[in-house]
């Protein structure tokens, strides 16, 4: 029983990242198209709402964190540290990433949270 429960936390995690990632790379999507995903995989797999809310969370928050981290090595951190220099992050790019990955945790975690209580009632 519990080896099923952590199966199927893991494949909604990856599920959530994967997911985000097919949203936000095909189409002419809006950024937020992944709470969609992320709802419907929460109602799809039975879980508990706190686990629905870290797996969708994991995901989108990792591969936030993974891709602001990659797009921002690639251009030697010009841009976020000209960005974090306008937002009082005194030109930390790391904080920038941070902030990234903190927006994606929350938004894909409530997304999941929201299709687990959905399924529930």
């Amino acid at each position: 029983m519990k080896n099923t429960s952590n199966l199927k936390f893991i494949v909604s995690i990856l599920l959530s990242a994967l997911l985000a990632y097919a949203v936000g790379i095909y189409g002419n999507l809006p950024w937020w198209s992944f709470v969609v995903t992320n709802f419907i995989i929460a109602i799809i797999i039975t879980q508990t709402p706190g686990k629905s809310f870290f797996a969708g969370a994991l995901g989108v928050g990792l591969l936030w964190l993974g891709l602001a981290f990659v797009i921002d090595a690639q251009n030697q951190h010009i841009l976020s540290v000209k960005v974090a220099t306008l937002l009082p992050l005194k030109g930390s790019f790391v904080a920038l990433i941070a902030i990234t990955a903190i927006v994606g945790f929350l938004v894909g975690g409530l997304a999941s949270l929201t299709g687990s209580f959905v399924r529930k009632s």
